[in-house]
């Protein structure tokens, strides 16, 4: 049985939590040692099974078990999780790194979900990667910063895993692992309890096989959410410009394919030409970024200055000498940006950005975890996105299509994406 099928088993009481745990075994025993999505974790199994009967014992009634019972997490190692260290792909002092539970973690375990482990990321969620290798094809990269959460769903090891993204780290990585990736609205999904690169922009994503779990995943994670059901087909934007040539002739042509098809089914799309200035729109990003990244490891960066990469120790440099005025009138930028965009969509009509996830399929090598610049105005201005595996090129890398709502929108964008997933996916 697959993962789904085990999960289904043990809540309908057809498995036991030793049955279960044994078949986990097995699959994670056949898999991890190609993919090395997982930290290492000593008597990980015994464990679960201790925590899978403990759940059983709490809710005995299959009638009445939360939405996530049972279903395995890998949870990226810059969210602290009761019980396990965080190291976040550093080598500074675990002790300088610990923290209370991240929120978001401890509403996965109230709905019934078990911590298969922690994921590896790159060093504090930046880009110097560890030896994640992608599932599909291991001598590419899995995507970063949240390489070992896209690639063990990808692998078929959990069923959802958490990540970040302040750049392009839940989208690039599901893209290139070929599996759904959901960035909400900026702080729809509480950053408590996980170690920032930029407050100002970072994101908590999720992964999961297909929209469907997304959606149920997210319900849980967001203390807002509201079930919606849109009745219409969405208005559909193609973001011209500057900005969608950063894109590959082979992504365009993927891309341009798969607005054919959705076309054809319905749906009504609009070319728009928007983000001029996308060269400004870069170069904000970075200011903003380094100066938090310096902002948040000022102490860190005192005491372990040679602990950390050269590529970090670059970023805080960086953004140590970027000064508060200068990051004002970026964040003033930014907002003017969110506003052009929204009021863009308005004008037009158009309910759904689409766009290529990555410049590309995922490069040759683990040295880079590849160019997140597709995702980066939509993290910039705290739009929900999510990626859809469409389908794989002729090496067999996935490829995947990026759809952006409205700020706030999560809802629809969700509701929306099951509907375009059943005309796009090909995987």
């Amino acid at each position: 049985m697959n993962l789904t099928e085990l999960t289904r088993a043990f809540r309908n009481n057809e498995l036991s939590p030793r049955d279960l745990v044994s078949s986990l075994q097995s699959l994670f025993d056949s898999r991890e040692p190609s993919v090395l999505a997982f930290l290492p974790e000593e008597n990980r199994f015994e464990r679960l099974q201790k925590e899978a009967e403990e759940l059983i014992a709490r809710y005995p009634d299959p009638t009445n078990r939360p939405p996530l019972f049972g279903m395995f997490v890998g949870v990226k190692d810059i969210f602290h999780v009761e019980d396990f260290v965080t190291q976040a792909g550093s080598r500074l002092p675990a002790d300088e790194l610990q923290g209370n539970e991240a929120e978001s973690v401890t509403n996965l375990k109230k709905a019934g979900a078990l911590i298969l482990g922690k994921t590896v990321t790159t060093e504090f969620a930046y880009f110097s990667p560890g030896p994640t290798r992608n599932p599909h094809h291991p001598e590419h990269t899995p995507g970063g910063s949240s390489s070992g959460s896209a690639a063990a769903v990808g692998a078929g090891i959990c069923s959802l895993a958490l990540g970040t993204q302040t750049i392009g780290s839940v989208i690039r990585p599901a893209a290139f692992c070929g599996v759904v990736g959901f960035k909400p609205t900026y702080e729809r999904i509480s950053r408590d309890g996980v170690i920032p690169l930029s407050p100002i922009l970072d994101h908590i994503g999720i992964f999961a096989n297909d929209v469907q779990t997304a959606k149920q995943v997210a319900s849980v994670v967001i203390s807002n959410w509201e079930m919606v059901i849109e009745e219409r087909k969405p208005i559909l934007g193609i973001p011209d410009g500057k900005y969608l040539a950063n894109a590959s002739d082979y992504a365009l042509s993927c891309f341009n394919d798969l607005c054919s098809l959705l076309a054809q089914g319905g749906y009504e799309i609009r070319r728009v030409q928007v983000m001029d200035d996308f060269d400004e729109i870069k170069s904000r990003h970075d200011a903003i970024m380094s100066f938090d990244a310096a902002n948040v490891h000022k102490e860190w960066f005192n005491k372990y200055a040679t602990l950390y990469s050269s590529k970090f120790s670059d970023l805080i440099k960086r953004g140590q000498s970027i000064t508060n005025y200068q990051l004002q009138t970026a964040l003033e930028a930014r907002d003017n940006f969110r506003n052009q965009i929204t009021q863009t969509m308005d004008k037009n009509n158009i309910d759904l950005w689409l766009c290529p996830p990555t410049v590309g399929p995922a490069p040759k090598g683990l040295d880079s975890t590849g160019d997140p610049v597709m995702c980066l105005p939509w993290t910039q201005i705290g739009f929900p996105a999510i990626n859809i595996p469409t389908t794989k090129n002729e090496e067999g890398l996935p490829m995947g299509l990026q759809i952006v709502g409205k700020w706030n929108s999560d809802e629809s964008l969700l509701a929306w994406a099951e509907d375009i997933e059943k005309v796009v996916r090909k995987l």
